[in-house]
């Protein structure tokens, strides 16, 4: 089996594209596709037994991968993987700013060090990768940034330091996409809803509890996939989006409109799109379809 994208085979053929936190999730659902379709994927991460797995799935799948590990929250560090992944593979064409991570808390009970070290990874780490990647590559030759968000346009109730570092890095890429607009670099984002995703089975508890509920607020009832987020960042990296710049797109049912106030009926005609054939459905979710 292969990658079924809806995208033509050989978009990125010859392109160089980074996927940070391409272990797992949607950056390894991302990573897959784009090698799919002709990209050189460079993986990085910091679990470099996930980075070595999705690489050789892609090498098994006919694609082309390579992988570094990093901690995107340090400067020296990521300076100097840019600098090498460069060296190595040559003028990098595309950056997936994918990598980030939270956990679920009430404002109250979130300390400094980890309300900061979720700012460092989801905001810091991201501009320090795309900052490097424009100054020693793009601000060279062009190409294009998508960084990632996630559903917080009404707040993020109980992941506060989620939201403020994904808000920030709106704004960021509303900035980026400005200032580097004369190089032929174009700064996007995707702001992912409820994603069926490996991610969902690192939550215990409460919150646990809530996930196979989420569908019911969602217009469309039901969760997205990987797929359908990995589709977004694919179109907003390829020349079909070559005047689209500084835009967030929202991945997330319609779930972030409207309000409690108007009752959301029972679903009919939502049908998904999974075309990543090595998807599969977290563990809080089976049995729930």
């Amino acid at each position: 089996m292969a990658y079924d994208s809806i995208f033509k085979p050989d978009l990125f053929a010859g392109q160089t594209i980074i996927v940070t936190g391409g272990g797992s999730g949607i950056g390894r659902c991302t990573a897959h596709e784009l090698a799919a379709l002709g990209a050189h994927v460079l993986l990085v991460g910091r679990n470099a037994d996930k980075l070595k797995n999705v690489a050789l799935e892609i090498a098994e799948d006919g694609g082309k991968a390579d992988w570094k590990t990093c901690d995107i929250r340090e400067e020296e560090a990521v300076k100097h993987l840019v600098s090498e992944l460069i060296r190595l593979h040559g003028p990098i064409h595309g950056l997936v700013n994918n990598a980030g991570g939270q956990f679920p808390s009430p404002l109250a009970s979130i300390n400094q060090k980890g309300f900061e070290t979720v700012m460092r990874t989801n905001l810091v780490g991201g501009f320090l990768m795309a900052r490097e990647v424009f100054n020693q590559s793009m601000s060279k030759h062009g190409g294009a940034i998508v960084n990632m968000l996630a559903d917080m346009w009404g707040g993020m109730p109980g992941m506060g330091h989620s939201g403020a570092s994904r808000s920030g890095m709106d704004n960021l890429t509303k900035t980026a996409a400005f200032e580097w607009g004369y190089a032929g670099v174009r700064v996007n984002a995707v702001a992912p809803g409820w994603i069926a995703s490996s991610g969902m089975d690192t939550y215990e508890g409460a919150f646990k509890a809530v996930i196979p509920t989420l569908r019911e607020h969602v217009p469309l009832k039901r969760i997205g996939t990987e797929s359908e987020v990995s589709a977004a960042i694919v179109f907003l990296l390829s020349p079909a989006a070559a005047f689209v710049s500084g835009s967030t797109l929202r991945i997330d049912g319609a779930a972030s409109l409207g309000g409690r106030a108007w009752p959301i009926h029972k679903a009919q005609n939502s049908e998904s799109y999974n075309g990543f054939h090595r998807a599969y459905l977290p563990d809080v979710l089976k049995d729930k379809e």
